[in-house]
C-alpha cells in the first residue's frame, strides 16, 4: 500500500489564498477601533463575521479535497442518515395508540362487542318483511293435495302440524279430511296469538264506606238493588259495614261470577235463569268460549236470600200471674186502629207483598211514631235483625205490632201504652234507605216459632 503524496502545488496555492482571505477579514477586526455611534452594533458585527467565516470554510471544503473536508462531508452524511432513521414522534404515537386499541379489542371487550353485533344483525333480520310462502299465490295443480291453495288472498296453514287448513281473507277456515302436509321446504312466518283474557272486572266500581252509610243508601246511590251489593260483597249482615271498608258495585242488578272449569255460557244462563244473549251483551264478549278465571256479570241473576234472623223468645209470665213484661194479661179491646205515623207528610212507600211482609210509611226524619192500639210494650231498643231501633207491642188476643227503623225510642220495655201514644220517632236505622217507618202485624209473638205476619191494612 503506497502512501499518498503531499498536496500539489495548485492545492497549496489555493490554501494560501483562502488563508490570506481569512487573515484579511480577521486582521481589520482586531485593529479597527469599535465605535458605538458609527456602523453596526458589536453583536451584529460578530454575527456577520461568523457567517463570513462559515461561508469561507464551506467554499474551502467544496473547492479543495483536503482530508479535513472529506471528514466533514462524511460527518454530514452520517448525521443525515442518523436523522433519517429517527421516526416522527407523531407517527410513533399514532402507532402506539393503534397497538393499545387492538390489545383491548382482543381481551376483555371482544366478547361483549361480538354479542352486540350478533344482536343487531338478528334484530335487523327479524324486522325484514317475511317472504311469501312458495305456492301461496299459485293455483293448485291438478292432483295436488287439498291444502295447496290458489289465489292471492289465500295462504297455506298447517294447524297442529297435522291438519291442513284453508284460510281465506275473511278469516274462514276449512279443513281437508285426508290431506297430509307436504315437506316441500316452505317456510311459514309465525303468527302471534292473543292470550289475553276478556274479563268484566273493569266494569266493577269500588266504593269506600263512610260514616253514616247504609247498605240500602249505597245501592240507591249507584242505581242498583241492595241485594246486588249484598251478593257482590258476600256480606253476612247489613250491620257489618265498617267505615273505610271497600265495596264492589256491579254496573247492573245481578250477580258477579268467576268462571270455573266446565262452565259454559249455556250452563250459566240455565243455572241462573237468564239468556246467553244478555250475558254476551252486558259483558261485551267477542268470544263466547269461556276461560277459567274470567269474571262475568250475570244481569238479572239472583243469589241466596237474606238470612232469617233467629227468633227472640217472648217473655214468659211468672207463676202466680201478674206481671209486668208479658202480654198475657193484655186484653184485646178491638176498635179502629190509629195510623202509626203522625205528620211529616207521610205516605205509603211500599206495600205488603210476599217478599216484603210489612208496610213502609215514608215521612220526615224525626216524625212521631205512635202505638196503633192500646197494649203492653214487650221490647223497646236496638236489634240486629235489620229493623234497627224498634218497639214490639202486645195488643192481646195474640196480636202484636212491630215498629222498625226509628231514629229514637221513647217507650220502655214493660210499659203499658194507649192507642195513639207516642213510642218513638221516624228514622232510617238498620237496613233502611230513606226516612220511613216499617210496621209489621204479627199473629203470635214476633219471631216465635209458629208466628206469622199479616197485611197491616186489613185493620185500617
Amino acid at each position: 500500500m503506497t502512501a499518498r503524496a503531499g498536496p500539489s502545488r495548485q492545492e497549496t496555492i489555493l490554501l494560501n489564498a483562502v488563508s490570506g482571505v481569512v487573515r484579511g477579514i480577521a486582521q481589520p477586526r482586531s485593529s479597527r477601533p469599535e465605535s458605538s455611534t458609527i456602523g453596526p452594533s458589536p453583536a451584529t458585527a460578530r454575527r456577520l463575521h461568523r457567517r463570513a467565516i462559515g461561508v469561507a470554510r464551506f467554499l474551502a471544503d467544496a473547492l479543495t479535497a483536503t482530508p479535513r473536508a472529506r471528514q466533514r462531508a462524511v460527518a454530514v452524511a452520517e448525521r443525515q442518515a442518523r436523522d433519517a432513521q429517527i421516526p416522527d414522534r407523531a407517527a410513533l404515537r399514532r402507532r402506539l395508540y393503534r397497538r393499545r386499541f387492538m390489545l383491548r379489542l382482543t381481551t376483555d371487550r371482544a366478547l361483549p362487542i361480538a354479542i352486540a353485533l350478533i344482536v343487531v344483525i338478528a334484530a335487523g333480520a327479524s324486522l325484514a318483511p317475511g317472504a311469501a310462502p312458495v305456492g301461496a299465490a299459485e293455483g293448485a295443480p291438478e292432483g295436488a293435495p287439498a291444502f295447496a291453495l290458489g289465489g292471492n288472498d289465500r295462504v297455506r296453514l298447517s294447524i297442529g302440524g297435522n291438519v291442513p287448513a284453508d284460510v281465506d281473507s275473511a278469516g274462514t277456515a276449512s279443513f281437508a279430511e285426508a290431506a297430509v302436509p307436504v315437506d316441500d321446504g316452505t317456510l311459514y312466518k309465525p303468527v302471534a296469538v292473543d292470550t289475553r283474557i276478556q274479563s268484566s272486572a273493569g266494569m266493577l266500581e269500588r266504593y269506600k264506606v263512610r260514616d253514616g252509610d247504609t247498605l240500602t243508601g249505597i245501592a240507591s246511590r249507584f242505581g242498583v238493588s241492595m241485594m246486588t251489593v249484598w251478593w257482590a260483597n258476600k256480606l253476612d249482615t247489613k250491620d257489618s259495614l265498617k267505615v273505610g271498608q271497600t265495596l264492589v258495585i256491579p254496573p247492573v242488578n245481578g250477580l258477579i261470577v268467576t268462571v270455573r272449569a266446565g262452565d259454559t255460557l249455556q250452563l250459566l244462563a240455565r243455572e241462573h235463569k237468564i239468556t246467553t244473549e244478555e250475558i254476551v251483551e252486558v259483558n261485551e264478549l267477542d268470544d263466547t268460549n269461556l276461560i277459567v278465571g274470567q269474571v262475568l256479570v250475570l244481569p238479572g241473576a239472583r243469589g241466596d236470600p237474606l238470612p232469617t234472623p233467629k227468633p227472640t223468645p217472648a217473655p214468659v209470665a211468672p207463676v202466680g200471674g201478674g206481671c209486668g213484661t208479658c202480654g198475657s194479661t193484655v186484653k184485646y179491646q178491638g176498635g179502629p186502629w190509629a195510623w202509626p205515623v203522625v205528620g211529616g207528610g207521610n205516605y205509603i212507600s211500599q206495600y205488603f207483598t210476599s217478599g216484603h211482609l210489612g208496610l213502609d210509611i215514608a215521612a220526615d226524619y224525626g216524625s212521631t211514631a205512635v202505638s196503633p192500639l192500646a197494649g203492653h210494650v214487650i221490647f223497646a231498643g236496638w236489634k240486629s235483625n235489620g229493623g234497627g231501633y224498634q218497639v214490639w207491642i202486645s195488643h192481646g188476643n195474640g196480636i202484636y205490632t212491630s215498629l222498625n227503623h226509628m231514629s229514637a225510642v221513647t217507650a220502655s220495655t214493660g210499659q203499658n201504652v194507649g192507642r195513639g201514644d207516642r213510642v218513638g220517632r221516624v228514622g232510617m236505622s238498620g237496613w233502611a234507605s230513606g226516612s220511613h217507618l216499617h210496621i209489621e202485624v204479627w199473629i203470635g209473638a214476633p219471631w216465635q216459632s209458629g208466628s206469622y205476619r199479616v197485611n197491616p191494612l186489613r185493620y185500617y
